[in-house]
């Protein structure tokens, strides 16, 4: 189904010091991500999908392992190489939206969109998450849903390869969630974007090309989705 791989974590681990305590939030994953595919990363909070996401968004380092993207190892990469690959390669959509409040919707996505090699026009950007009428309203003038869908934007705005969202919904209602998934689902489909979402909810693994579920650091499993279900079906 899938035959480009854009990214490689091999044998990955993190640990983190508290002291004199080591506490491994993250050990031997391997996980390959498709070019163009819809990933989604599933597991209960504490179970190290978030330090995954880190390590392939490049900001941070495993203790040990690889993480490839092409030709590059994110793992032993310099920091300026580094803030390439994110600035130029990802894009991120988070939970809480982390607008600029003094900042327009137009304005936000600017910010992204000035930093990039091959940026898209920020109103054209927010003209694909379907705001271009809501260009200069502030953060404060929008819904939640509204908010996320500048976020999105603002993360399009570099025209990135591969866009990771970590529990974007998660401050969203159940019906403004399924309109920021459906969303996703189109921007990926229409643009060619690899997908990477992690969630606590498996409702959500419905809708994906492939899922890999974690628990206590390490990655249990990794199937196909034959059947993806369909956004206005997922329910939680």
């Amino acid at each position: 189904m899938h035959q480009k791989i854009l990214l490689s974590v091999r044998g990955a681990s993190r640990i983190f010091s508290m002291g004199d305590v080591q506490v491994p939030a993250l050990r031997d994953a391997s996980l390959e991500i498709y070019d163009g595919e819809f990933l989604v990363i599933v597991g209960p909070s504490g179970s190290g999908k978030s330090t995954l996401l880190n390590l392939i968004g490049g900001m941070d380092r495993p203790t040990g392992g690889e993480v490839l993207f092409q030709e590059l190892d994110l793992a032993q990469a310099s920091e300026q190489a580094l803030t390439e690959y994110r600035r130029h390669q990802v894009g991120f959509v988070f939970q809480f939206y982390n607008l600029a409040p003094m900042l327009t919707a137009l304005e936000n996505v600017q910010v992204a969109s000035e930093i990039a090699q091959d940026p898209l026009d920020p109103a054209q950007a927010l003209a694909l998450v379907g705001l271009s009428d809501y260009q200069e309203h502030f953060p404060s003038q929008l819904s939640g849903g509204q908010q996320q869908r500048v976020a999105i934007a603002r993360a399009l705005a570099g025209n990135p390869r591969l866009l990771l969202c970590d529990e974007p919904t998660g401050a969203l209602d159940l019906a403004t969630s399924r309109q920021v998934l459906g969303l996703l689902l189109r921007l990926k489909q229409e643009l060619g974007k690899t997908l990477v979402l992690i969630t606590h909810n498996s409702a959500i693994a419905g809708i994906a090309d492939r899922v890999a579920t974690i628990r206590d650091g390490a990655i249990h499993s990794l199937h196909e989705n034959p059947h993806p279900v369909p956004v206005q079906e997922v329910s939680w």
